[in-house]
Parts: C-alpha cells; sequence; structure tokens
C-alpha cells in the first residue's frame, strides 16, 4: 500500500456516534429550492454541516451573507477562500423573505469573513437585522459574527441594528490560534464579547469551542473561565470534524459522555445555558438555547 503524504493525514474513521443517517423529508427540498431561488447562502451548505439535513427538514437555516467566499484561511473551515464581490444591496431583503416563507420565529444571520470591506461587512449585518424584523416583527435574530479586526465601530453598529443575540466564536484555546486560526487573536474576540456586553448589557452574548484540535482538560477550563470573566453566558461545545485532506487532522473524537460531562462543568461554573454535543455547532437548535436561557420564544 503507497504510504500517504505528510501533507494529506489519513482521514479517521468517525466513531458510530457521529454518523446519521439522511433523511428523505420533503421538506429538505423544499428548504433547497428556496435558497436557489433566493440566490442565498448557508453556513449549513458552505461549511459542510453535518446537521444540515436534520435542519433543512425542520425548515431552518443558518444564512450566510456578504457572499461565500472568505478572506482569511482558517484551517478548519470548509468555506472557500477567495476575493469575493461587493456587498448585494438587495441580499438583507432576500435573507428576509425566505425566513418569512419558511415560517421562522427565531432567525440566525452569520457571514463570512469579509476583511477586504471597510467595515468588515457591518452595515450589512445591521441591513438584514433590520429587514427580517421588519418583516417578521416577532421573530427573533441571532448574529455570528467575525472579529471586524477588532474594529469597535463596526460592532456597535450590529449592536445598535438591536439583534436578540449576539455570537462570536472562539472556536479554540489562545495555544492553539496561530495553528488553528491564522488572522485571528485570542484577546481580540474576547475584547469583542466583552464590548458587546458593556455597550448593549441587555443583548446576550454567547461563544463556541470545537474540541479534538489537541486541547487539554485545563486549556478548556481556563477558556471557559475567560469566556465568563466577560459576561459570556450562552456556550456551545462541539466535536471538531476534518472537511477535508487540506484541512487539520482529528486529534481525538471527544465521547458524548465527556460531552455531557463538559455541559455539566460549565453550568456549575456560571453559564446559564450550553449545549455541548459531538454534532453540536453554534448555531444547532439556536432557538432552543436562548428560549431555555432567556425567555419564552414561541
Amino acid at each position: 500500500m503507497t504510504a500517504p503524504k505528510q501533507d494529506q493525514p489519513i482521514r479517521t474513521r468517525k466513531p458510530s456516534w457521529l454518523r446519521r443517517r439522511l433523511p428523505s423529508d420533503p421538506a429538505y427540498q423544499q428548504v433547497s429550492r428556496l435558497l436557489r431561488e433566493g440566490v442565498l447562502h448557508t453556513v449549513c451548505q458552505e461549511a459542510r454541516c453535518p446537521n444540515q439535513f436534520e435542519c433543512f427538514s425542520h425548515k431552518t437555516a443558518t444564512f450566510l451573507i456578504l457572499g461565500d467566499r472568505c478572506t482569511r484561511r482558517c484551517r478548519f473551515c470548509a468555506v472557500e477562500h477567495g476575493p469575493s464581490g461587493p456587498p448585494d444591496p438587495g441580499e438583507p431583503q432576500r435573507v428576509a423573505g425566505a425566513a418569512a416563507r419558511l415560517g421562522l420565529r427565531y432567525v440566525v444571520i452569520t457571514s463570512v469573513t469579509r476583511d477586504d470591506l471597510p467595515d468588515g461587512g457591518a452595515e450589512a449585518f445591521a441591513n438584514t437585522i433590520r429587514a427580517v424584523k421588519e418583516r417578521i416583527p416577532e421573530a427573533r435574530v441571532e448574529v455570528l459574527i467575525p472579529d471586524f479586526q477588532g474594529s469597535r465601530d463596526a460592532l456597535y453598529r450590529v449592536l445598535d441594528a438591536g439583534p436578540d443575540v449576539l455570537n462570536h466564536n472562539l472556536e479554540t484555546v489562545p495555544r492553539l490560534y496561530e495553528t488553528v486560526r491564522p488572522g485571528a487573536r485570542y484577546d481580540r474576540s474576547l475584547e469583542l464579547l466583552d464590548r458587546s456586553r458593556r455597550h448593549a448589557p441587555h443583548i446576550p452574548t454567547k461563544s463556541g469551542l470545537m474540541l479534538g484540535l489537541g486541547e487539554t482538560d485545563d486549556e478548556i477550563g481556563q477558556t471557559l473561565r475567560d469566556l465568563l470573566d466577560v459576561g459570556c453566558r450562552m456556550l456551545t461545545l462541539g466535536q471538531y470534524l476534518q472537511p477535508s485532506r487540506e484541512h487539520l487532522p482529528v486529534d481525538r473524537f471527544v465521547t458524548p459522555e465527556e460531552f455531557a460531562q463538559w455541559k455539566q462543568r460549565a453550568l456549575q461554573m456560571g453559564f446559564q445555558e450550553t449545549a455541548s454535543g459531538p454534532l453540536v455547532r453554534s448555531s444547532y437548535h439556536a432557538k432552543e438555547l436562548y428560549s431555555s436561557c432567556c425567555q419564552d420564544v414561541e
């Protein structure tokens, strides 16, 4: 057998708890068709999320604005890297229209990182938040934002548009940032969450980590304490999965039992709500997490 090249790690066979049967629900085709017709992207598709079939079948999706190409090259992410065009002024209304047609009452909006834009795409976030709330007044809106290269003004522009949740993922522990997230900085992401808490204390903040990249238990614990110190009270913990041979290999598969233990520990530490499991992603069951943490959502 020919040995694999050093820059192409062997794809580790997934354990049983990470294998999912694809649903045959017609709602999945309906959501896919609606997105195609609206010329819309979802992070579910672009990042190859393992939950996209389940979420589409339940008529939910995380809308990806500002194109489908990222200006950064994080080594864990399947979103394509490369140049992208200017923001589409019609996109906010198309997102709002799709959310209305899906009957959503909880809308999650994220974006690729756009370091090429003066405001990092903050105005596009603000416009999309306003468009959804105008179209569906009763809807809650959660935004999963990039770090805007530390711009205070960009962050405040998003917050002033009135999202119901401000989500920004740390993704991993500080020691692994240079390897996992080149172009990002751990302290800058913590500062963003702290600024959000201080500027808009009525908007809860949320963050998430991927496990299985080589982090230690002590490092996870310290990262959770860092999040609590900046006022973050909503947390997601999920398993890192290697999108392709060009991405970082999985260091280990964390068991469902370990995820359950981390959830219990996080709640004991002071998080109001935590979603923790192998297939948990930052926007997976976001409505339920918000509802149990903050208030009832119909």
